[in-house]
């Protein structure tokens, strides 16, 4: 009996210790929700926008046919950890998404034809992931870094809530920090046209964008 008594006190021990940390995540995550979003100035004529919506490598590879973004970068946001790394973001303890930091031209792409790619290049309902990718690390988030872009973000997000029907997933948080991601990670899709993720996965849903804006691809060479 006393050894019953025990191991269920043990029991309760852990349990409350985790939900004590899983209180302190939930507190943490609330934070980088609100607050006063950091604007990023320009450099050299080029604005910088950033957003998540599952596999990095995918979104990574969208952004750059795009007209006007000179360069997408993978990283991580979101959450509420520093220097976070792709194994802990992959754990869900950090709060990060998988997300990208796009640089562009506002003279040639405005941040609301950026906003547009964000959504015709996912699936807008889908929570927690997209496609097989599935995790609050593959979240869609987009984030803001000024009530101009806010108002852009939320009036294009209820007018597509009002034409599907339906909840969209995407999250709208103030920048705060893009962290830049592992060397390995960037240019993924490019580098790596064989790889079974990147043609079973990545590549599909970089064409079914692309068939659905195509007046605001590169041009071709």
């Amino acid at each position: 009996m006393k050894k019953i008594i025990l191991l269920v006190a043990i029991g309760l021990l852990f349990s409350c210790k985790n939900t004590a940390q899983n209180t302190e995540n939930k507190k943490s995550n609330d934070s980088v929700k609100t607050g006063e979003p950091k604007e990023v100035a320009l450099e050299n004529g080029m604005a910088k926008a950033y957003f998540a919506s599952g596999c990095f490598w995918c979104v990574e590879a969208v952004y750059e046919s795009v007209n006007g973004v000179i360069e997408s970068i993978s990283g991580y946001a979101g959450g509420h950890t520093k220097n976070p790394t792709y194994a802990a973001s992959n754990t869900g303890r950090t709060g990060h998404a998988e997300a990208v930091e796009i640089i562009y031209n506002p003279e040639v792409v405005s941040f609301e034809t950026l906003v547009d790619v964000y959504f015709a290049s996912q699936n807008p309902t889908q929570v927690n992931g997209q496609g097989p990718d599935r995790g609050s690390q593959y979240r869609s988030i987009i984030f803001y870094q000024n009530d101009i872009q806010k108002k852009i973000i939320e009036t294009k997000k209820n007018t597509l809530a009002k034409q599907l029907g339906k909840t969209i997933a995407a999250e709208v948080y103030p920048f705060k920090k893009f962290w830049v991601g592992e060397d390995y990670h960037q240019n993924y899709e490019r580098l790596h046209p064989d790889n079974s993720y990147i043609r079973n996965v990545s590549i599909p849903r970089l064409e079914s964008f692309q068939r659905k804006m195509p007046d605001v691809l590169k041009e071709k060479h």
